[in-house]
């Protein structure tokens, strides 16, 4: 980052995500927390100076508010410092920007970021409904019938008529992710798809499928943050993180100037390659908030891997795909790979990790040396990135 200290990652865990129905939210922590411990050289639990943790309904999916504490508390760490971040699906990406800032600052030398969420603990569909449209208006939306996934199809079928975008885009998105996940120990889905099954998958809000949308999951994961003073002596392969960036837009989709593009990835995008010092040329893999199909396709676009009204084309052309012209999300994404949301956006840490350090198996990116990470919030009004290195 070119303004404070360095911050290294120096080590990283996730749980296997999915319906985990053998783990509490003390569980997940315990498991995340100490793999990210093991993943460290020479580090023990009193070197840790701070903890941040995201969540985004714990209290609204089994009535459990104090996640701070509770986290803190399963692994042994209390009377540590603890500060719990909600931002929906942006929560664990919040930490993580919150803790790089706590190094950055000077406050901290050594901190500990978990994301975790307990997601399948609910009685049907539309208690999931109630939980996840909280993310949305509530005065305009949400207590008008809208869902968070009414909300991105009124956007996919916006991209439809603005840009010709079709329904097999969409689906592309879902068979790519489908095949990386195939190949990710860890994902909540394993199980490689077709053009054919996404395009025949019952609708849940017209034009988005089942296909087009990130499951319910459980998870935790886990990274140990350290100044550059300490990284040398925790880590034989650090990864640095260069950029960060953080921005918002109106909550309600009507006040927006466009629904076609998020405005708050373009801002977090472009804070996030001002602060790193790197183009997009140098970005080998991007991991990205890919809640809802079109949400993959506007997110290349507004992080201008593609021009505005290309992404579905360019999914479709393979150019996202393992090893093309860019990778995205290698790791099988939220599509796949699952959506507990206060974890998402640490797992996408964790996997940049792993493939820097060469270390992703079938899934590996050839030659990774930069990554992108990208969360957003909702329907948009919230959006985080960071950009990582290995060198």
């Amino acid at each position: 980052m070119r303004n404070g200290r360095q911050v290294a990652i120096v080590g990283a865990y996730r749980t296997k995500f999915g319906e985990l129905w053998d783990y509490g939210l003390r569980e997940l922590a315990f498991e995340a927390i100490f793999g990210a411990i093991r993943d460290v050289n020479n580090l023990i639990e009193r070197d840790i100076e701070a903890a941040f943790v995201g969540n985004s309904s714990a209290s609204t999916f089994g009535g459990q508010e104090s996640v701070g504490p509770l986290v803190v508390d399963s692994v042994g760490l209390v009377p540590l410092s603890v500060t719990k971040t909600g931002g929906t699906g942006a929560s664990g990406a919040i930490a993580l920007r919150s803790a790089c800032m706590a190094i950055q600052s000077g406050h901290h030398n050594i901190v500990i970021v978990c994301g975790l969420e307990k997601m399948t603990d609910v009685t049907g569909p539309e208690e999931v409904n109630t939980a996840l449209a909280h993310s949305i208006d509530q005065e305009w939306e949400a207590r008008q019938g809208l869902t968070t996934t009414g909300a991105f199809a009124l956007m996919a079928r916006k991209h439809f008529d603005e840009f010709g975008t079709t329904k097999e885009h969409l689906a592309s998105v879902a068979v790519k992710n489908h095949e990386n996940g195939s190949k990710n120990p860890k994902a909540h889905f394993r199980n490689r798809i077709n053009i054919e099954q996404a395009l025949s998958a019952k609708i849940v809000a017209d034009p988005l499928g089942i296909f087009d949308c990130s499951p319910i999951s459980d998870g935790a994961a886990s990274v140990v943050l350290s100044s550059a003073e300490k990284a040398k002596d925790l880590s034989d392969n650090p990864c640095w993180i260069i950029g960060s960036g953080q921005a918002s837009d109106y909550l309600a989709l009507h006040d927006r100037s466009s629904i076609v593009s998020l405005s708050a990835t373009r801002f977090a995008g472009e804070q996030a390659f001002q602060d790193s010092g790197v183009s997009r040329d140098d970005i080998n893999l991007v991991e990205l908030h890919d809640n809802y199909t079109i949400g993959e396709i506007m997110a290349i676009e507004d992080l201008g891997f593609f021009p505005e009204g290309q992404g579905g084309y360019a999914t479709l052309n393979g150019q996202t795909s393992l090893n093309s012209e860019i990778s995205v999300n290698p790791s099988g994404g939220l599509k796949a790979g699952g959506n507990p949301l206060g974890a998402s956006g640490v797992a996408q840490a964790v996997e940049a990790v792993i493939q820097l350090r060469g270390e992703a198996g079938s899934r590996q990116v050839d030659d990774a040396e930069t990554a992108l990470l990208h969360s957003v919030g909702g329907s948009g009004a919230l959006a985080v990135c960071h950009i990582l290195t290995r060198n």
